[in-house]
């Protein structure tokens, strides 16, 4: 059974899709490019921490970059 997301969490995405757009000065090809980059960054991440963690490691904790 599939459901619609709330009206909330479709006015969160709409949100970030109008920021990357605006981001990249309003062209398309460049924010598709932008989130392509971003997307394999993450997945090259994953992969690494997944590594880690197959090998018995656990890694260290990142401090927090908000912490005053």
């Amino acid at each position: 059974m599939s459901t619609t997301p709330p009206l909330s969490d479709n006015n969160h995405y709409e949100q970030a899709c109008d920021q990357a757009i605006a981001m990249c000065d309003g062209n398309l090809r460049s924010t598709i490019k932008a989130l392509i980059m971003a997307n394999e960054y993450l997945e090259i991440e994953l992969e690494e921490l997944q590594a880690t963690i197959a090998a018995g490691c656990v890694p260290a904790k990142r401090a927090n970059s908000n912490a005053a």
